[in-house]
């Protein structure tokens, strides 16, 4: 069954069609800069690269874009359904569900939660509604897998009416991420299904962890919003609220001044001055760069920290799992991480993690004690996958 799946956010539209019982990515690509004079789409298709412009181009004219590539290259017609990331699902979703009008006015309500994110997946849905009127659609949420946290997890301890009324809670994202990762954990490392504790580490541009308790999200770090939890690229992670009545009284701006620096200005950008990019980090501090070296101590220690903070929701820690582009890619990384967790018993096999696992499963450590795995992600996989699902069990109740 061929899904296409899309992730449009709010400058970019990200698209694949893939075979979900297969796994097989038949094309995949990206709508980027859009709304500006450099705005491109570029897919890859059969192993080879290829990229036109589209200036100007809106999320409108990009989808139809997109469309009208998939026809070019025979796709358009043999699609099963469509399966939209959507990131803000408040406490309504936990799961994966048919787009209904319903659904769409929901999604809505969680604006106010994702003001930067609903909107541009919204906007998706309708115009993926719109070119593909007689396909069933799927929304596939990042805070779903979290809803199984218990209160003592997602309750903030501020006046409990802020959450009756405003639901000002944590929620959680990457979870479909999360998901995808903790299942092929189990399977790679024999775990048994029903009895398992894995903490997860989404490690990119943004970062969460998760404490995953025989498949359920028990803890997680990010909250109310994806600028919670630990250090990343340009997001602060968690700091003391009272820095932005502070920094908005010593830099004469307002709330949103100081929150778009720590959204866009903070993390490893904000400490090294220098980069978001761990690569780029890596090298200059290779190169006696000081703060960029600090960066990395930074973000490793918040990293381990909060993994071992995560051991606290499962009781005791059979894996450690890395995901995410500094998560499958950093071997220095997961090393400092990995020693500061050395109290757990953990014991890492540095020839694997050179070789992030590859040819063991992705496994990193040595056989005894707590393992630790490189597992690379999948998010439009799972979201193919549960489109399938949901179009199966419609057809079979039908």
């Amino acid at each position: 069954m061929n899904v296409l799946v899309l992730n449009c956010g709010s400058s970019s539209a990200k698209f694949a069609v893939i075979d979900s019982a297969s796994g097989a990515e038949r094309i995949s690509g990206i709508a980027q800069r859009l709304d500006s004079p450099h705005a491109t789409l570029d897919w890859k298709l059969d192993g080879h690269r290829h990229s036109r412009d589209i200036h100007h181009a809106d999320h409108d004219v990009a989808l139809r874009a997109v469309v009208e590539l998939l026809r070019g290259v025979g796709l358009a017609d043999d699609l099963a359904g469509v399966g939209h990331r959507v990131v803000h699902g408040g406490a309504r979703f936990s799961g994966s569900m048919p787009i209904t009008e319903e659904v769409v006015a929901k999604i809505e309500e969680c604006i106010p939660l994702g003001p930067l994110h609903n909107p541009p997946n919204l906007r998706g849905i309708q115009i993926s509604q719109e070119l593909f009127p007689k396909l069933p659609q799927v929304a596939v949420f990042d805070t779903a897998f979290h809803q199984s946290m218990p209160p003592r997890a997602y309750l903030y301890a501020v006046p409990y009416e802020w959450f009756e009324n405003h639901e000002v809670r944590r929620y959680g994202f990457h979870g479909t991420s999360h998901r995808y990762v903790s299942e092929q954990a189990v399977r790679l490392l024999g775990l048994p299904p029903n009895d398992h504790r894995l903490v997860t580490a989404h490690l990119g541009n943004g970062c969460s962890l998760a404490a995953v308790h025989d498949g359920k999200s028990v803890d997680t770090t990010m909250g109310l919003t994806p600028l919670d939890g630990v250090v990343m690229g340009t997001r602060s992670g968690s700091i003391d609220p009272s820095i932005i009545a502070h920094m908005k009284k010593a830099l004469h701006r307002g709330a949103d001044h100081v929150m778009d620096q720590l959204n866009k200005r903070s993390g490893l950008l904000g400490i090294s001055g220098l980069s978001n990019d761990m690569r780029t980090l890596q090298e200059a501090a290779a190169n006696g760069h000081e703060r960029a070296a600090l960066a990395i101590e930074k973000f490793c220690y918040s990293v381990a920290k909060a993994a071992a903070g995560m051991v606290v929701s499962l009781g005791r820690l059979d894996a450690l799992v890395f995901t995410g582009g500094i998560g499958e890619n950093a071997t220095l990384v997961r090393a400092k991480v990995v020693e500061l967790l050395g109290f757990l018993g953990i014991t890492l096999d540095p020839e694997l993690n050179v070789i992030h696992g590859k040819g063991y499963n992705g496994r990193i450590t040595q056989a005894t004690g707590p393992q630790v795995i490189v597992v690379p992600t999948n998010e439009e996989l799972m979201i193919a996958m549960d489109t399938a699902e949901i179009i199966a069990a419609e057809r079979r109740a039908a």
